[in-house]
């Protein structure tokens, strides 16, 4: 009997493996520095601003060929 109590472990369940995997992978992440975050930051702001800004003069030139199509 002695054996068969030691045999029986409780299982994990779902959620558990889930935050006990999850906290150990983030443990092997390398995290940026302050400076290396605040750079990447302003470069994706400009990036979207320059992509955002595209898109507006793309928009603004397909209705203006639109308008000159239809009237």
């Amino acid at each position: 009997m002695a054996e068969k109590a030691k045999k029986v472990k409780k299982q994990e369940n779902a959620i558990q493996r889930y935050f006990r995997e999850t906290s150990g992978e983030l443990r092997k992440v390398s995290w940026p520095t302050w400076p290396e975050a605040r750079r990447l930051t302003v470069l994706v702001l400009v990036v979207m601003l320059v992509i955002g800004l595209f898109l507006a003069g793309v928009d603004y030139l397909a209705g203006r060929l639109m308008d000159l199509i239809i009237l």
